[in-house]
């Protein structure tokens, strides 16, 4: 198997893990039996973070992040038809997924549905009607029709809260030549980094702490609990990088580091750092500002619960919908980090 291959099937086993902010129990199972094969500590913390460690024989510690959370919608109201009211999941929206099956995520047991959008054949009487002329889908508009009783819906544990995400079977990642296509790059690409990033570092200077993050979507709650309770010296966060006209970035191998996002700055001198050991790994990198976005790093430095805070990400087609990315980026991002876990962050 190629190195593409291998990180394409990786990706995939992470995305088969249903991981819905808050609800984040699957893939938390995965990783700590992933990390247990290679030989490294890691623990579930009290926010749900997955926390490996691979202590340093010096001074500093740096943590890496990747959330593992997904964004989808939750059920806000279940009616006497058996009809489930939804609202968004962090910055979800219902015409991205269409019209289709959705796995509810019960107490007792996942039961199906269908994420429905109402009648075609209608008049402007039909309050559906603008969907088709004017008005973008909302979450308001639409319904999940299970055709069950609600006795059935209350036995599998379905609730208000109860998460709703596009069913598994149509999860599955596509291979576009040397890309990767589906739902949920963002981030479990990410986390298969940590995870390659994992196998690679043996005996560094400074602690490296990697931090499958928690509920990232809907607040970077799980990486402010981690740097709350454990102060690092730097944090760099791992995610995607918006491949689109207002943006300086372009669709190839080059990893993108950010100067800014819409919570703030990041840390000069960190993206200093990274662009060094870019440059010795033979790794190009691009630079960009981006806006409609935040990190797991820009957020909790706006907190001021770390001094330094960087993004590397990988260029990503059709973000928080059905993204495309190239796997040579993806890959390239673990080499840069490799490199750059080498160095004496107590001489940074």
């Amino acid at each position: 198997m190629d190195r593409d291959s291998e990180l394409f099937d990786l990706i995939g086993d992470l995305i088969m893990c249903h991981s819905p902010s808050g609800v984040e129990a699957r893939i938390d199972a995965f990783l700590l039996q992933r990390l247990s094969e290679l030989g490294i500590e890691a623990a579930l913390d009290a926010a749900g973070n997955v926390v490996a460690r691979i202590p340093g024989s010096g001074a500093g510690k740096l943590a890496i992040t990747a959330h593992k959370d997904e964004i989808g919608a939750s059920v806000s109201t279940v009616g006497d038809d058996g009809r489930l009211r939804l609202r968004a999941l962090g910055s979800s929206f219902p015409w991205v997924y269409g019209e289709g099956i959705v796995d509810i995520l019960g107490d007792n047991e996942t039961i199906q549905g269908v994420l429905s959008f109402g009648s075609r054949h209608i008049t402007r009487a039909s309050p559906q009607y603008p969907q088709q002329e004017t008005a973008p889908v909302k979450w308001s508009d639409v319904w999940v029709e299970t055709k069950c009783s609600c006795d059935d819906i209350a036995k599998a544990g379905v609730r208000p809260g109860s998460r709703v995400l596009v069913a598994r079977h149509r999860k599955a990642p596509y291979r576009l030549g040397d890309h990767i296509a589906g739902y949920t790059l963002d981030n479990k690409a990410s986390v298969a980094v940590l995870i390659e990033l994992a196998k690679r570092i043996r005996n560094p200077v400074s602690e490296i702490c990697l931090v499958f993050s928690s509920m990232e979507e809907v607040g970077a709650c799980g990486a402010l609990y981690f740097t709350r309770n454990e102060p690092v010296d730097a944090i760099i966060a791992l995610e995607i990088a918006p491949l689109s006209d207002e943006y300086d970035i372009v669709d190839g191998p080059d990893p993108v580091i950010y100067a800014q996002d819409g919570y703030g700055l990041y840390h000069e001198g960190l993206n200093g750092r990274i662009t060094a050991a870019a440059a010795r790994a033979g790794v190009g990198l691009q630079r960009s500002v981006v806006h409609d976005f935040g990190s797991d790093a820009s957020i909790v430095m706006r907190n001021g619960h770390a001094p330094r805070g960087a993004c590397l990400a990988f260029p990503t087609q059709n973000t928080h919908g059905y993204e495309i990315a190239r796997l040579a980026a993806i890959g390239n991002c673990v080499a840069v980090l490799d490199e750059l876990c080498k160095g004496d962050l107590s001489q940074w």
